[in-house]
């Protein structure tokens, strides 16, 4: 049976961790923001949380009956359950002894971009929220006792902008939530001038600014190639020009297009996966070569090269012979072959 009592068992207290950045409302509100209706939050207990940052109410309970009585808290209101998070020393109290409790509120980071936050019966924003402190207590000697605490909630959203004004404006909660207005709305640019460098990195920029950089460094995207690897192109492209028309130059190129390794590692040109070879020397001379191992009759081909890839995926062979054409010297003549590798 739960009745009331008029002499009570136990006394409530409540001592918010943060307390509200707000002055009363007759004092500065009518200088600040005439003629503009402005909600204190001085005038009650309140608790102020910030979007992702904990914020604790201490509930201190005092036993001031002559008996030890059996205690039990919850917390109710028109808040979401997992916001609160209720911490006690026990269930426990005697005579005149004090027991703290803590209500632990943290309220998701993305709470002013969810758009779950606003509920279909509600279309504004609810920012403020009513919390009950329900306590039972009951003893031996007595019928089980229901008391009760409440206090407001308030979510407001954080405001860089406050930092540029005298702290006298920076205690008024009205000042602070209209500062937020205009940093919502310069903010991201400015944001957007900080992270400039990123838009200008072929690596990190937008894909739609790709094309830009591209033609920014006169290079022409090819448009069987991955974004992730037209990427890279456009970040080396400056580097390939450097080498244009050397074996070095050309391999970079190939490299960078069909994502073979280029193994440097290995002296034979034979073994790498992009070998460029010469097929001329000295013409045929007796004593120094080996018939059918190194010599070479009449000289070879002058101004001619051998391209051999070895890959264990399709290569575009249409796409690597315009690349070869593009970067080697207009005078030279090519061969090419692609070996598949079996694992």
């Amino acid at each position: 049976m739960v009745q009331a009592r008029s002499s009570p068992l136990l006394k409530l207290s409540l001592t918010p961790m943060r307390i509200a950045e707000v002055a009363p409302q007759d004092e500065l509100s009518s200088i600040l923001a005439p003629g503009i209706a402005t909600e204190s939050l001085a005038d009650t207990t309140s608790l102020v949380v910030y979007p992702g940052e904990p914020s604790e109410m201490v509930v201190q309970i005092k036993n001031v009956s002559r008996h030890t009585i059996a205690l039990a808290l919850n917390v109710q209101g028109n808040f979401p359950a997992d916001w609160v998070q209720l911490g006690t020393e026990g269930h426990e109290l005697r005579p005149q002894e004090y027991m703290d409790a803590v209500l632990y509120f943290q309220i998701p980071t993305s709470f002013f971009e969810d758009h779950s936050a606003v509920r279909p019966d509600q279309p504004d924003l609810n920012l403020k929220y009513h919390v009950l402190i329900v306590a039972q207590a009951s003893s031996q000697e007595t019928d089980r006792h229901l008391y009760q605490s409440e206090f407001d909630l308030y979510v407001r959203p954080r405001s860089l902008y406050l930092d540029f004004l005298p702290a006298l404006y920076r205690e008024v909660d009205f000042i602070g939530r209209f500062m937020k207005i205009f940093e919502q709305g310069f903010e991201p640019i400015v944001q957007s001038l900080d992270a400039m460098w990123a838009h200008l990195d072929p690596l990190t920029a937008p894909e739609a600014l790709l094309p830009f950089l591209a033609h920014w460094v006169g290079w022409k995207i090819e448009p069987g190639i991955s974004v992730d690897r037209q990427r890279r192109l456009i970040r080396q492209a400056v580097e390939l020009y450097r080498w244009r028309g050397t074996r070095r130059g050309l391999r970079l190129y190939l490299h960078w297009y069909t994502g073979l390794p280029i193994d440097e590692h290995l002296p034979d040109e034979f073994e790498k996966h992009i070998s460029i070879t010469e097929p001329f020397g000295g013409a045929f001379i007796v004593g120094d070569t080996t018939l059918a191992e190194t010599a070479v009759l009449g000289g070879g081909q002058p101004y001619h090269f051998c391209v051999r890839l070895r890959a264990d995926q399709s290569l575009d062979e249409a796409l690597i012979r315009r690349i070869i054409e593009q970067e080697k010297p207009a005078f030279c003549t090519y061969d090419l072959a692609i070996d598949s590798i079996t694992h």
